[in-house]
């Protein structure tokens, strides 16, 4: 009697058990969600910079099987530019840069109150 031909057919050993083929297994696997994590990771930092909501477009990108599809529509609907920062903000850069005067300053930070 063998054993291993009296076993019924979902009893037997199958070649690409546990292995899959390729395409399936572990390494693209891995690969797939590392490239997800960092296009996600990319997305909630160009939406924070735009002022939307970063972490939402993160998850939503995360998701399987849709992620792609939001990644579309998150690149049709995003702002056009980035949101710059507030007025107080630009003129202290400018003044950092040396780009006004002091005086200039204080008198651009008056007219903006």
């Amino acid at each position: 009697m063998n054993l291993y031909t009296d076993l019924p057919l979902i009893f037997e050993h199958h070649p690409m058990e546990g292995w899959g083929f390729w395409g399936f297994g572990w390494l693209p696997l891995l690969l797939w969600l590392a490239f997800f994590l960092i296009i996600g990771v990319l997305v909630y930092q160009d939406a924070e910079k735009r002022g939307m909501n970063g972490l939402l477009w993160l998850v939503l990108i995360l998701i399987p099987m849709v992620g792609l599809l939001f990644l579309l529509i998150y690149i049709v609907v995003r702002e056009e530019k980035p949101v710059i920062g507030n007025t107080d903000e630009i003129l202290d850069e400018r003044l950092a840069k040396g780009e006004i005067t002091l005086e200039e300053y204080e008198e651009l930070k008056d007219k903006l109150k």
